[in-house]
């Protein structure tokens, strides 16, 4: 099946509702993670193992410390389904990586900033000019910092990114090294409580970021019927989690090995919603891939919603 063929078939189901014709189930479901967010929730309870166990299907984790070395492995098909932010899937579509946009936790972006140390003199993002900025390459506090400095009136060229993965900013931050950090929960938390971080004030308008769940084309296209289980056990601790916050710190803390007080933080502020893509947030990804394109940052536009898959929730 082309990728042309795959879209009509996909689309076909979605305007029918219908869920395909199951086939044979594959042997093992391999699931990309981070120590964040509802994926966590889902690994601690087990949910999808107790859904597809009984199959004779092993659930696989597989943790990524970021969101574009995790689509890496999905678009090799190491990795059969798997979450991120908003800016990593722009980067693997723009490389023509076999992946589909399969959910999205629609969200305000309460959860990043743009954090300087406690005692520096900026205050506002055009104190950072000339300024080295700790960023992970790809991901959503990418597309955070480029939105941010785009919605103040600062030209890319006036900062001097300094790409680092989150664990290597934090030790960048910490003894000095850059002088600001976009960056995301429970980095972000960490950040405030040990080295009393400061967000800088952003326009809400550029902090609205969304995450997403992505699978493999490849896989989709032979069980879209597993990936439909997985969205629906994930909705299940979505809104588990958001009924239960106290508890889902706890959960997230034991499991990741952060700071309780860090981890509550950022339950705290996180959104706890779940569901297919909207015309709505496919705008605001376009508008996110748009930005990329007029800066460079990816060689030539391209168009979202060629690799949506509308998933129809069960009533």
């Amino acid at each position: 099946m082309n990728r042309r063929e795959f879209l009509i078939a996909s689309a076909s189901l979605a305007v029918a509702g219908a869920t395909p014709a199951r086939a044979d189930a594959p042997r093992e479901l391999r699931i990309g993670y981070q120590k964040t967010a509802i994926p966590l929730v889902v690994k601690a309870q087990k949910r999808l193992e107790q859904r597809f166990e009984p199959q004779g299907v092993t659930v696989k984790w597989v943790e990524f410390a970021f969101g574009p070395p995790l689509l890496e492995a999905v678009n090799a098909g190491a990795v059969d389904y798997g979450y991120t932010g908003d800016a990593p899937p722009i980067f693997a579509q723009a490389a023509r990586a076999a992946i589909v946009y399969v959910a999205v936790i629609p969200a305000r972006g309460y959860g990043q900033a743009i954090v300087v140390p406690a005692d520096s003199p900026a205050q506002t993002l055009a104190d950072l000019k000339g300024k080295k900025i700790g960023v992970a390459k790809g991901s959503s506090a990418h597309n955070l910092l480029v939105s941010a400095l785009e919605s103040a009136n600062i030209p890319w060229a006036d900062i001097e990114p300094v790409y680092l993965a989150p664990a290597d900013a934090a030790s960048a931050f910490s003894r000095g090294a850059i002088d600001a950090w976009s960056i995301w929960d429970p980095f972000y938390a960490i950040a405030e409580l040990r080295q009393k971080a400061r967000p800088l004030p952003i326009d809400p308008k550029a902090t609205t970021q969304n995450s997403f769940f992505l699978a493999n084309r490849d896989f989709l296209a032979k069980h879209a019927d597993v990936v439909a289980a997985v969205n629906e056990e994930i909705a299940k601790a979505t809104a588990w989690a958001g009924d239960h916050r106290d508890e889902t710190a706890a959960l997230w803390a034991e499991a990741s090995g952060v700071d309780i007080a860090a981890q509550k933080r950022s339950v705290d502020r996180a959104e706890f919603s779940f569901g297919p893509l909207t015309d709505a947030v496919i705008a605001q990804q376009q508008a996110v891939a748009d930005r990329f394109q007029r800066l460079g940052l990816i060689p030539a536009p391209i168009v979202v919603r060629d690799i949506v898959w509308f998933w129809k929730q069960s009533a």
